[in-house]
């Protein structure tokens, strides 16, 4: 009965997560319709959004002790060292990109500002670092448990941050217009762009 009742609620804080976060990314939008008074809105949306993530990964923990009863090995058939070795190797980068997005970003990582510039730093090389970084804790937290279920479950988390990503460009052209539209055609997405060398 538990494990169907933290499944739910994981289920229920994953959607509320993913609804707040995207409004949370489009300030631009909103102020059409309300004014500055869009950005702090925008940014309180922010705070909801990361207290459903942190219930989502409560919800992760409790998983390891109440797991559904499903036709699935509760861990997975190697040692649970190996797991821990392997999220380690995803934590080291991923921690790197998420950790230097939210430095080069400030203030704007968690409260949308009017008057902030387009980024610099690593925001140079790719649009989308926290969220490349963000997004493959999913699978750390699911090594750490050494849960094949939850490895399985992250998978949603690819196409919801895609969508996170998106929703927040879409708000930046409006915000920034031709010059993000030049910056999105010069970087890469989460990924750095290969600079190709003239012929001459």
């Amino acid at each position: 009965m538990i494990s169907w009742i933290n499944f739910i609620i994981m289920i229920i804080s994953a959607l509320l997560f993913s609804y707040f976060y995207i409004k949370s990314v489009s300030p631009a939008a909103l102020e059409k319709k309300i004014g500055k008074i869009a950005y702090l809105k925008c940014g309180r949306y922010r705070i909801i959004a990361s207290v459903f993530e942190i219930i989502v990964i409560i919800n992760y923990i409790i998983y390891f002790f109440y797991p559904l009863p499903v036709l699935l090995s509760r861990t997975f058939p190697w040692n649970r060292w190996i797991s821990v070795l392997i999220a380690a190797l995803i934590a080291i980068p991923a921690g790197y990109l998420f950790g230097k997005g939210i430095k080069d970003a400030g203030k704007e990582a968690m409260i949308p500002e009017k008057e902030h510039i387009l980024y610099g730093g690593i925001y140079k090389k790719i649009r989308h670092p926290q969220a490349a970084g963000e997004l493959t804790f999913w699978w750390v937290i699911a090594l750490l448990l050494n849960s094949p279920f939850l490895a399985m479950f992250s998978i949603i988390w690819i196409p919801v941050f895609y969508l996170f990503c998106l929703a927040e460009e879409k708000d930046l052209i409006i915000r920034y217009g031709s010059s993000y539209l030049k910056y999105r055609e010069n970087t890469g997405f989460i990924l750095p762009k290969r600079v190709r060398k003239k012929r001459y």
